[in-house]
């Protein structure tokens, strides 16, 4: 049988024939321009588009087309007869059409707001030791922005940030942890106050690295052992800084504590269980994760699946349960920044996740009909007949399709507070 794209007639449409329409997206009602015929009203529909033929995929499709219906010579086929699904499924379009604009509008909010908080945050950075009580003031303010928007939703949604989005790549671990901790604490429960604490907390929980030799930080090749030891010791640096700043003690035992694990098996004091404060154990989560994903060498770097697949098969023993469970269970299966196979053949990049709702994440879907700036945004809870079947390495992905989804080589998190 032909693997490559064939065309037919549109009387010899048939379930399980996997279709490719040669029309722009907004000019056909179909959330995907290329997809497996399920039903008659698929068929019906595809027919009421005009089309004189039809491309199909051979290699994709369940069964053979059709035979093209005998008709008196010199005459073509008849066109199929209009059906009322013609304009229910155009209303659905018109719909989902606006749903993207929708989509499209929170996303772009969502990355003002974290271009303002690593705005802030910067400024933050400068002032920690010229004016510590001006950064405090300054951080504070940044964390109940944050805690207040996230509060007022019952539901908390994790976007991926765009690549090239303009904000220092220096800021990003700080934010990525800090939402994604706060996140954590929403999910455990934790009361307004603690998440608060948490925030500023997990902002400044790397303080201690701006006594390190940028050298050292920024390393991408393994580090001596004296300079991952002079590493280690931004733990107890930044818990000199955090005094300076005057901040509380629960702020101060995350900064310091951040690297512990519950087997012992942490820095600087190989504290176990419960000598190691509750928030410094979500934060270890969050700052785990987000180390993973961006090392200082993005040629290390894990994807979020496999991040999350670490955590939980080869380190789950330096986890609190509770919290690595909550964060497994709230970014999903397949966190921002995954890219994935849809049910379909479409490849897509998971770029937005409900914590309510994790296994139905917002994609974006490759479609070489719809120019980049214009991708379809496709939220997997609105269609149940779309569903992910495996994830891909971004190297796995055809050059086209990489250069269309543009996979992340450093991962960057915020929060949508314009959830509607």
């Amino acid at each position: 049988m032909a693997t490559g794209p064939d065309y037919i007639h549109p009387s010899q449409l048939c379930i399980g024939l996997h279709v490719m329409l040669d029309l722009p997206w907004t000019e056909h009602p179909f959330t995907f321009s290329s997809f497996k015929i399920k039903d008659l009203n698929q068929i019906l529909t595809l027919q009421s588009l005009g089309l004189k033929r039809i491309r199909y995929l051979p290699g994709k499709s369940d069964g053979e087309p059709l035979a093209l219906p005998a008709v008196d010579a010199g005459r073509e086929a008849p066109p199929a007869a209009s059906s009322d699904l013609d304009s229910e499924a155009y209303r659905a379009k018109r719909e989902r059409v606006a749903r993207l604009a929708a989509q499209r509008a929170r996303v772009e909010a969502c990355e003002r707001e974290f271009l303002s908080a690593a705005k802030a945050l910067k400024s933050v950075n400068q002032n920690l030791f010229s004016q510590p009580e001006q950064a405090r003031e300054e951080a504070l303010k940044l964390v109940a922005t944050m805690a207040e928007s996230m509060l007022t939703d019952a539901e908390v949604a994790i976007n991926l940030m765009k690549d090239k989005i303009g904000a220092d790549e220096t800021y990003h671990h700080a934010l990525n942890v800090t939402v994604l901790a706060m996140m954590l604490a929403k999910e455990l429960k934790a009361p307004p106050e603690a998440i608060k604490l948490l925030g500023l907390a997990a902002l400044l929980h790397d303080i201690g690295k701006f006594d390190v030799p940028e050298r050292i930080v920024r390393k991408q090749e393994p580090l001596t052992k004296p300079e991952a030891d002079l590493l280690r010791q931004h733990c107890q640096y930044g818990l000199v800084t955090g005094r300076k700043l005057g901040l509380s003690p629960e702020v101060l035992n995350v900064i310091v504590q951040h690297h512990e694990r519950v087997d012992g098996g942490g820095y600087p004091e190989g504290l176990k269980g419960p000598q190691i404060s509750m928030l410094a154990r979500i934060v270890a989560v969050a700052n785990s994760f987000d180390n993973l994903c961006n090392p200082a060498n993005p040629a290390r770097a894990m994807t979020p699946h496999e991040a999350l697949s670490v955590m939980y098969g080869q380190q789950r023993g330096q986890f609190e349960a509770l919290p690595l469970s909550t964060f497994i269970r709230c970014m999903g299966i397949y966190p921002p920044g995954t890219v994935v196979v849809l049910s379909n053949d479409s490849m897509a990049m998971v770029v937005s996740v409900n914590s309510a709702r994790p296994l139905k994440p917002m994609v974006l879907v490759y479609d070489a009909g719809v120019p980049r700036d214009q991708a379809i945004l496709v939220d997997l809870e609105q269609e149940a007949d779309v569903s992910i079947v495996r994830t891909l390495k971004p190297q796995q992905l055809p050059e086209a399709v990489f250069d269309y989804l543009s996979p992340r080589k450093r991962l960057a998190y915020y929060f949508d507070a314009n959830k509607g």
